[in-house]
């Protein structure tokens, strides 16, 4: 079997989810193919008469790409799973191995659509640090597309990902399949970090190997102007004054929340950090935003930076101000002008 974060909801719960989730994704894949003849026409005329400023058209091919991808994802999926029930020569490291490329094949073939389909470009700024680990891995949230980044960048450098994402994300049926029998964790969003999500996410940041990471975004949302509204009503009313002053001053991030990076510090007592920060997915927090691409495109930028877990403080409270150190970091590297 393949060790997994632990279980948080029952096999009843799950099988209910998927038996609504499944079905739907395969309804949808077959009405988007039946309209795209009628549908692909008419939005392209729209975006010509809209002067080029709206990919519509291109929107409607990337979802059919993205749930031709569900359902072959599933596919393979299944074939995975009936080759576990084979025999034990199919298990373990060896089924975890299989299920890892089939994530990272989902999420390198979705990024490469979406960036043929809207005219994204991408530059990655320190490579360098992309050296063996163990890793953990804090990265900048600001769109539906950059959770497709990680695979892109670290994977391609065979960095294996263990991954703390929103529990809301299983009614993705590839990432509920797939994405639990692999060491991941999903959690509650809003559940205010409680003992059992923070043991959920300590449990995938331990036992990293030399060529694999654990990643978590600390901002645990997407960034608006609303959400920083209230993430400083949350800071000013838990009566940390230093604290409030530093999550102030950024005004591109959110400010870090503290608890799950600091689990997975402890969790990864070897392990040094890798900061991801992006710039050029602003502003395309749903997938109606994508539609406002437009014929320009996007360049996305990227910066990596390394910090050696010999510089990272031990005390907690310590801890917390670096993090506010780094992320400041990202917060002056989002706000800058792109190149």
């Amino acid at each position: 079997m393949i060790q997994t974060a632990g279980s948080f909801e029952s096999g009843l719960a799950r099988a209910l989810r998927r038996s609504v989730s499944i079905p739907g994704y395969a309804v949808a894949w077959l009405l988007a193919i039946g309209l795209a003849p009628l549908a692909l026409p008419i939005l392209a005329v729209g975006d010509r008469l809209g002067g080029g400023r709206t990919a519509r058209a291109r929107l409607f091919l990337f979802a059919i790409v993205f749930l031709s991808y569900e359902l072959a994802g599933l596919a393979a999926a299944g074939a995975l799973w009936l080759a576990t029930l084979a025999g034990p020569g199919f298990a373990g490291a060896r089924a975890e191995t299989a299920h890892t490329r089939l994530q990272a094949w989902w999420a390198n073939g979705l990024y490469r659509a979406a960036a043929r389909l809207f005219r994204l470009t991408l530059e990655v700024e320190g490579s360098e640090a992309l050296e063996p680990g163990p890793l953990v891995v804090l990265m900048r949230h600001a769109s539906l597309a950059d959770t497709l980044l990680p695979a892109l960048v670290l994977g391609r450098r065979g960095i294996r990902l263990r991954y703390v994402l929103k529990r809301e994300l299983l009614w993705d049926p590839c990432l509920d399949v797939v994405g639990q029998r692999l060491p991941n964790a999903f959690i509650l969003r809003g559940s205010g970090e409680t003992e059992a999500e923070l043991d959920a996410i300590a449990r995938i940041g331990r036992g990293l190997a030399l060529d694999e990471g654990v990643l978590i975004y600390p901002e645990g949302t997407r960034f608006s102007v609303e959400k920083r509204a209230r993430a400083l009503e949350r800071i000013a009313a838990s009566g940390r004054p230093e604290i409030l002053a530093r999550a102030r001053a950024l005004q591109a991030v959110l400010p870090p929340r503290s608890s799950g990076p600091l689990a997975l510090l402890d969790a990864a007592a070897d392990a040094d950090v890798l900061i991801l920060a992006h710039r050029g997915f602003d502003g395309l927090a749903s997938v109606s935003d994508l539609a406002r691409i437009g014929a320009r495109g996007r360049h996305i930028q990227v910066r990596l930076w390394r910090v050696p877990r010999s510089s990272i403080p031990a005390d907690r409270d310590a801890r917390v101000r670096w993090l506010y150190d780094e992320w400041a970091r990202v917060d002056a590297f989002v706000a800058a002008r792109p190149s």
